[in-house]
């Protein structure tokens, strides 16, 4: 038996939402709560050369984003079905459904040359503005051309059709066909002053990095079955090893993933795994060989991510070793 606790990641700057006067005011897109069952993986790109930059000068985008991806944590729990919605009213203006959940780098990827969008819609919302959503699971879009849609409505759920590599939706704004960056909606604006200002009705958070998953394992798992989020197993007072994992976004260079187990007769492992370049996605995991039987009882494993001598995120697990 397994028990998560703790949110994804505990470095967060609060963003003001005022709007400039014009602009659209939108909801968050996608049913979940940032933090804790979601995060936001990438962010427009704020700099026009071949380099990139988030709205803060930080390095969750990369060349050319032009939307914000509100993720899901693992593959796993995009099977929950968690619901896209209408971030404003407006009149959808076409919409595709049918295409495969695929991540694009794994073997039987289909072609979506053209289709990098998925399955996925666009709303006119009126005034120059239109949202458009992307990656959405296959079968599940609600709405077609034509339909007025309300704000909150549900237009289908987080898929990964398209060109993607984890279930997540690709929300885009626009104003006469120029990409906006809902976060720092002012051209006039750099990403070292947004001027407080965001198209976002609510108050959204940034987070820098946050862990995703952690787990208590028999032995190193494959990232792949990390990212699908089903590297769990039982481990009884007999297994030859025990593993902590832990799975992280937004890692910056020379940030730190410390790691460890504790059991009824103490701290078993204790490791402080380095990250030698800034990553989207990333794993570490450290391990402890025994040839005699785990003691029975209570296990917990923690993650954390330091930062300049900092914690910035934290999260734990625990489970039960018997016979």
């Amino acid at each position: 038996m397994m028990r998560h606790t703790a949110a994804l990641a505990m470095t967060i700057i609060s963003l003001a939402s005022p709007m400039l006067a014009g602009d659209i005011s939108l909801s968050l897109p996608i049913d979940c709560t940032l933090g804790q069952t979601c995060y936001i993986q990438n962010f427009v790109d704020a700099d026009p050369s071949n380099k990139a930059t988030d709205f803060t000068c930080g390095n969750l985008t990369y060349n050319t984003h032009k939307g914000t991806d509100f993720a899901l944590p693992t593959h796993a729990d995009m099977f929950k079905k968690v619901d896209v919605l209408a971030a404003i009213s407006g009149t959808v203006l076409g919409a595709r459904d049918g295409m495969e959940d695929h991540a694009q780098s794994t073997v039987g990827a289909p072609d979506v040359t053209g289709r990098e969008c998925g399955n996925g819609l666009t709303i006119d919302n009126g005034h120059g503005w239109t949202t458009q959503y992307c990656h959405m699971m296959q079968g599940s879009i609600t709405v077609r051309k034509g339909d007025q849609i309300r704000e909150g409505a549900v237009l289908g759920q987080v898929g990964l059709s398209g060109k993607t590599e984890f279930p997540h939706v690709h929300f885009m704004v626009r104003k006469n066909g120029d990409v906006i960056d809902p976060f720092n909606p002012s051209t006039s604006k750099t990403c070292r002053d947004t001027g407080g200002q965001t198209l976002w009705k609510d108050t959204l958070q940034y987070q820098s990095t946050g862990i995703l998953a952690v787990g208590i394992t028999d032995a190193v798992p494959e990232y792949a079955t990390i990212k699908a989020g089903t590297p769990q197993a039982t481990l009884t007072t007999n297994s030859a090893a025990i593993v902590v994992f832990g799975f992280a976004f937004g890692g910056q260079k020379d940030d730190i993933m410390r790691l460890s187990i504790t059991g009824p007769a103490g701290a078993i492992i204790l490791k402080d795994a380095k990250i030698e370049k800034p990553q989207a996605q990333y794993f570490r995991a450290a391990g402890r060989k025994s040839s005699k039987p785990w003691p029975e009882g209570n296990y917990q494993a923690r993650v954390q991510i330091i930062r300049n001598n900092t914690v910035i995120s934290d999260m734990s697990d625990q489970i039960t070793i018997a016979p």
